[in-house]
């Protein structure tokens, strides 16, 4: 045990002898921007007011951002990266009176430039096509993302690895409410996961 204790000490006063944290504080003090850089990698988050165009897609028109409060940030810009293994999830969260079915068919159109687009109920495809080009299925991003537990139907396009997604959360009676995510994997992680499910 002691033989094994020495090496992984040695490895923690490295990791942290070159470890730099940055921390930008909210208006209401929370922690709003994280920066933790260590000479394997690091971990970079942003919490500030994104917009759709970050996630890659318009604004449906007339739509409005949904903030935030400190304890429930509802956009954020996540990137882990450690070599070669990268992770990146980016989201940004609207609503709008306009019904849901109006939002589904602005944003079926906006995601054709990523390729075929399928419809998901939770991890089930509903019509055709029930997966992209690339492979990409509605099982795929369950195991890898949850955008909003509640989140009941999905727009998808892209691949497995690089994947653009518009999330319906259940709302009021008043508004749609919906969440824009760009979606990063490393390649191998969820190779195993999807052979199975096939």
């Amino acid at each position: 045990m002691k033989r094994c204790m020495l090496p992984l000490m040695a490895l923690v006063l490295l990791l942290a002898s070159g470890c730099r944290i940055q921390v930008d504080k909210s208006k209401e003090g929370g922690d709003k921007n994280v920066k933790i850089d260590t000479p394997m990698g690091g971990l970079h988050v942003r919490t500030d007011q994104m917009s759709a165009a970050d996630v890659g897609l318009p604004v449906y028109p007339g739509a409005q951002l949904v903030t935030g409060d400190k304890d429930n940030n509802k956009s954020a810009d996540i990137h882990m990266g450690f070599g070669k293994w990268q992770l990146r999830v980016k989201v940004v969260s609207y609503q709008t009176p306009d019904s849901q079915e109006q939002v589904l068919a602005f944003y079926r159109k906006a995601l054709g430039r990523y390729g075929d687009v399928i419809q998901c109920n939770h991890n089930t495809a509903v019509g055709t096509p029930a997966v992209t080009r690339e492979g990409l299925t509605c099982g795929d991003t369950g195991k890898s993302v949850h955008v909003d537990e509640a989140d009941d139907l999905s727009l998808r396009a892209g691949s497995r690895h690089h994947q653009h997604l518009v999330g319906f959360k259940k709302g009021d009676n008043e508004h749609t409410k919906f969440a824009l995510v760009e979606l990063q994997l490393p390649d191998g992680v969820d190779d195993n996961d999807s052979s199975e499910s096939q």
